[in-house]
C-alpha cells in the first residue's frame, strides 16, 4: 500500500512539472520581437519589412512608442503612434495573434532616423546632395587626370570607385522613394484644403465643417489613412515658415482626432513642408494666402482597394 501510495504521489508531481514546463514553453512561443523598416501603414497595422520577409504589425492604444539614444539607450522620449511613418527602422515587442499579426506592446526607434525618414517624406533628400557633392568631385577629379597625366591609372581607378559610388547612390535614392509612401501606391478619396492667415496656426471656422465631413467620409473608408501636409508663405526667414508649417498641420492634426473622431493610428506624421511645394506667387498678396495652407487627404491603399 505504501508502494502505490509513493507511486501515485511521483506520478502526480511528474505531470505538474510537465504540465508547467508546457505553460511556460507557451509563453515563450507567444512572445515575439522584430526588427526591421517600416515599408507603409494602412490604419491600425503597419508593414514592417525584416530580413526573414514582411510581418504585419497590430498597433493598439496601449502600444508603448519610444524614441531611444545613446549606446545603451538611456535616453528615452515618449512618442506617439503617428510618429511610425514609412521609412523608419524599428524594434517591436509583442505578441502573435490567431491572424499571424505581430501585436505590438512596444516599439522603439532612434531619434536620428525618424528625422531621416520625416525629411524624406516632407520632400528633403539628403542622399541627393550627397550626390550633388560627389558629381562635383568627380569633376575635380577629371580636371586633375587631364594635368596629371602620369598618375592616370591611378586616378582612373579612384574615378571609377566614385562612379560606382553615384550609381548606388541612385539606386538608394529610387529604392527610398519607392519606400516613402509615394502618392502613386494610393487612391485619393477626399481632399481638403484650410487656409490660414499671415503668421497665423489656429483653424478658422468656415473650414471646421469641411473637415468634420472629410472625417466623415474617412469613417466609411476600409483601411484609410489621412495624411496631413502644412506649407508656408515664402514671407519672413525660413526658420518661421518651417515652424509656422508645422504648428498649421498638428492644430489640423489635433481638429481631426478630437472633433472628427479620427484615431491617431490612422493619420500619418503632420508633414512640415515650410515653403516648399508653392502653388501661386509669393510676389502678390493673394498667392501669398494660397501658399498659406495645410492640405489633408483622405488616403487608401491601391492593395486594399484592388486596384
Amino acid at each position: 500500500m505504501k508502494n502505490n501510495k509513493f507511486n501515485r504521489t511521483a506520478l502526480l508531481a511528474i505531470l505538474s512539472l510537465a504540465m508547467l514546463m508546457f505553460l511556460c514553453a507557451t509563453v515563450v512561443a507567444q512572445s515575439a520581437q522584430l526588427q526591421g523598416v517600416i515599408d507603409s501603414r494602412s490604419g491600425a497595422t503597419m508593414t514592417v519589412k525584416s530580413d526573414s520577409g514582411n510581418v504585419i504589425v497590430l498597433l493598439t492604444d496601449s502600444t508603448d512608442v519610444q524614441e531611444v539614444e545613446g549606446g545603451l539607450h538611456m535616453r528615452k522620449k515618449q512618442m506617439g503612434l503617428t510618429a511610425l511613418v514609412p521609412g523608419l527602422p524599428v524594434q517591436v515587442k509583442g505578441s502573435n495573434n490567431a491572424q499571424n499579426q505581430l501585436v505590438a506592446d512596444s516599439v522603439r526607434f532612434k531619434g536620428s532616423d525618424l528625422k531621416t525618414a520625416q525629411d524624406i517624406q516632407a520632400g528633403v533628400t539628403p542622399a541627393e546632395q550627397q550626390l550633388a557633392a560627389q558629381q562635383q568631385q568627380l569633376q575635380q577629379t577629371e580636371q586633375q587626370m587631364q594635368q596629371q597625366q602620369a598618375a592616370m591609372q591611378a586616378q582612373q581607378a579612384q574615378l571609377n570607385a566614385e562612379q560606382q559610388k553615384i550609381a548606388d547612390n541612385k539606386a538608394a535614392i529610387a529604392a527610398a522613394n519607392k519606400r516613402f509612401g509615394e502618392l502613386g501606391d494610393y487612391n485619393i478619396l477626399g481632399e481638403v484644403t484650410v487656409l490660414f492667415g499671415n503668421g497665423k496656426v489656429a483653424v478658422e471656422p468656415q473650414y471646421k465643417p469641411q473637415l468634420l465631413d472629410l472625417a466623415k467620409k474617412a469613417l466609411t473608408v476600409d483601411g484609410y489613412v489621412i495624411q496631413v501636409k502644412g506649407y508656408a508663405s515664402a514671407v519672413g526667414s525660413a526658420a518661421l515658415n518651417q515652424k509656422l508649417s508645422t504648428e498649421r498641420a498638428d492644430n489640423v492634426t489635433d481638429f481631426l482626432e478630437q472633433q472628427g473622431g479620427i484615431p491617431l493610428t490612422n493619420i500619418l506624421a503632420p508633414g512640415a513642408m515650410g515653403t516648399s511645394r508653392q502653388i501661386a506667387p509669393d510676389t502678390t498678396v493673394e498667392g501669398q494666402a494660397d501658399n498659406r495652407r495645410v492640405v489633408v487627404r483622405i488616403l487608401q491603399n491601391k492593395g486594399i482597394a484592388g486596384t
